[in-house]
């Protein structure tokens, strides 16, 4: 499942890097909590969570049913 995840992070990816961040797969547990790592201009932006959950969470459950939750690790 994990290149699956991958794949869809690449969809999400580039308007991440057009505001100058990026996101980081770190584990895909089998219970289906994705956990991954904001980079560049979105590790230290207050609006981070947002992007998390309705941007990256949403597009993820959208595309793999099997995604539970999307959670950011430092």
């Amino acid at each position: 499942m994990k290149a699956q995840v991958e794949e869809v992070l690449n969809k999400v990816r580039p308007a991440l890097q057009a505001d100058g961040g990026d996101v980081e797969l770190v584990d895909v547990s089998d219970d289906g909590i994705v956990s991954v790592r904001l980079t560049g201009a979105c590790g230290s932006c207050p609006m981070s969570t947002m992007t998390l959950k309705m941007g990256i969470e949403k597009t993820l459950m959208e595309h793999l049913p099997s995604v539970k939750e999307v959670v950011q690790v430092r």
